[in-house]
């Protein structure tokens, strides 16, 4: 192989890749078999058989027990609003978009106490082992699991307050903005850093992504004085949704 040329696999790949975005290939088509990939590429089944890989891995096709490889439905993005959406709100930018009539959203959470990982406790600036609030939510579009979140919140801040269970109390379900400020606690800053990495199992398997399956992850938290008070994952289908962000030019 000179330098530069793909291997033949990736070139297969590549083919199939454009005829499926192109339309040659719909949703819902079988997939051209092993033999009929190695004859019409002239190639080994070795190389059919990595390159129908490659295209599993993308999410382009599916395997289905006893029938063959298809190519998936491709789903038009949809937009998930972050920082700064409606700031005068005071519920979380998720609430407030299905507040909108043409919104169908819902969402479940459970709360448990926990001891801080190492990870969560560098992020919270405590130290590890120490009591956290832990907050898991599955945040659904028309039914369809769109977005998942896990929260940590240090109870050396939010134990024994009215605010303790982010999702119980008189203040229940708003920003975290907002129930910081009701135990007198000043949030006034906010970072988010979006990365991206294949999905895991037990998070595909609730978003209902294929293995393989990439998600954009947005790891935030919450400062106030430069202390962090709350810190968070953000885990959506990179598929299926855009993030976008509202931020007011100040």
């Amino acid at each position: 192989m000179t330098f530069g040329e793909q291997p033949a696999y990736l070139r297969v790949a590549g083919d199939l890749r454009r005829k499926i975005v192109d339309g040659s290939l719909p949703p819902h088509t079988r997939l051209p078999s092993q033999a009929r990939i190695r004859a019409e590429y002239g190639v080994s089944d070795t190389v059919a058989l990595e390159a129908r890989k490659v295209l599993m891995a993308e999410g382009l096709v599916e395997g289905r027990s006893g029938s063959g490889t298809y190519v998936r439905e491709r789903p038009v993005p949809r937009r998930i609003a972050r920082s700064g959406y409606r700031a005068d709100s005071g519920a979380t930018p998720f609430r407030q978009e299905q507040a909108d009539l043409s919104a169908r959203g819902t969402w479940e959470s459970h709360s448990a106490q926990t001891e801080a990982s190492g990870a969560v406790a560098e992020r919270l600036g405590i130290e590890a082992g120490e009591r956290v609030m832990c907050t898991k939510y599955v945040f659904r579009d028309a039914g369809e699991a769109m977005m998942l979140s896990t929260s940590w919140e240090p109870l050396a801040v939010t134990g024994r307050t009215p605010v303790m269970l982010p999702e119980e109390g008189p203040l229940g379900g708003m920003g975290v903005v907002e129930r910081m400020a009701a135990i007198d606690v000043v949030v006034d800053n906010v970072t988010e850093e979006v990365g991206a990495r294949p999905g895991l199992a037990e998070e595909l398997s609730a978003l209902g992504g294929v293995p393989g399956h990439v998600v954009l992850v947005i790891q935030r938290t919450y400062y106030a004085s430069g202390r962090p008070v709350e810190t968070a994952d953000v885990v959506v289908p990179a598929d299926r949704y855009r993030v976008a962000y509202h931020l007011p030019v100040k």
